[in-house]
C-alpha cells in the first residue's frame, strides 16, 4: 500500500506541475517578473506538500518558529531528502536557495527556479560556485530576501551525523549576516534512496540565531553542534 500511494502522489505530483507550463509563455511576455514567478512557484511548492499529505499521509510540524529573524539572514538546514527543498518554498517565502545546475533541467519547474531567481552553482567548479554563491547571496540578501544553503552539500542518511562542507563557513562571513539552523527529519520517510514515502510527520525544528561575526571556526563549530544535538535526538525517535 505504500508503495502505491507513493506511486500516485509521483503522478499527481507531475499532473501538477504540467498545469504550470501553459503560465510560462504568458509569464515570458510580462518579462518574467520574479515577485510573481516567486508567488507562482510558492503555490506549485504548497500545492506539492498538500497531495504529499492527502496521498501519502505525510504532515509536518514546526518547533521553535519564533527564532526565525525579521531580517533577511543566512539559512543553513540539513539535508536528507526532496522534501526539504520543495518546503523551503512555503517555510521562507521569497528565499534564494542554493541550488545544483542539474535542477534546471527538470521540465517547468526548471524554468521557475531560473527566474524565481535562486542561485544555481556547478558543483564541479568549486571556486566558481562559491563566487556566484556570495555575489549573488550578497544581491539577494540586498533585496530582503534570506539565503538557504544545506552546508552538508547534498542528501544524507538520518544515521550521519551533520558535518558542513568547507565554504559554507566562507559564504557565512562574506555575507556578514546572522545564520538561523534548521533540522529536519524527513530522510526518516522519504528517504535518500527510495522512491517510496511513508505516512507521518516530519518535524522542522528552527535553533537559536547564530550571530554574525564570529570566526570561521566558531561558525562551524556552533552550528554543527546545535543542529548535531537535535539531529541525534530525532534520530532515536522512530
Amino acid at each position: 500500500m505504500e508503495a502505491l500511494r507513493s506511486r500516485i502522489f509521483d503522478f499527481a505530483w507531475a499532473l501538477w506541475t504540467a498545469l504550470f507550463a501553459p503560465v510560462i509563455p504568458l509569464l515570458w511576455l510580462a518579462g518574467s517578473p520574479p515577485r510573481l514567478v516567486r508567488k507562482l512557484t510558492r503555490i506549485w511548492a504548497r500545492g506539492v506538500l498538500v497531495e504529499l499529505a492527502w496521498i501519502v499521509g505525510l504532515n509536518y510540524v514546526e518547533q521553535g518558529r519564533g527564532h526565525i529573524p525579521h531580517e533577511p539572514c543566512l539559512i543553513i538546514c540539513n539535508h536528507q531528502s526532496t522534501w526539504e527543498t520543495l518546503a523551503a518554498l512555503v517555510l521562507f517565502p521569497d528565499v534564494a536557495i542554493i541550488a545544483k545546475r542539474e535542477l534546471l533541467r527538470i521540465p517547468v519547474l526548471g524554468w521557475f527556479l531560473r527566474r524565481s531567481p535562486m542561485i544555481i552553482i556547478d558543483r564541479s567548479d568549486g571556486a566558481a560556485a562559491l563566487r556566484t554563491m556570495i555575489e549573488e547571496g550578497t544581491a539577494a540578501l540586498a533585496d530582503g530576501r534570506s539565503v538557504l544553503i544545506f552546508p552538508e552539500g547534498t542528501r544524507r542518511c538520518p544515521s550521519e551525523p551533520i558535518q558542513f562542507k568547507r565554504g559554507v563557513d566562507l559564504l557565512y562571513k562574506r555575507l556578514g549576516a546572522p545564520a538561523l539552523p534548521v533540522v529536519v527529519d524527513s530522510g526518516k520517510f522519504w528517504g535518500v534512496a527510495s522512491r517510496r514515502k511513508r505516512r507521518g510527520t516530519i518535524t522542522v525544528t528552527y535553533l537559536s540565531l547564530i550571530p554574525a561575526g564570529l570566526s570561521l571556526a566558531d561558525f562551524a563549530r556552533h552550528g554543527e553542534q546545535q543542529m548535531q544535538a537535535v539531529h541525534a535526538a530525532a534520530s532515536l525517535v522512530e
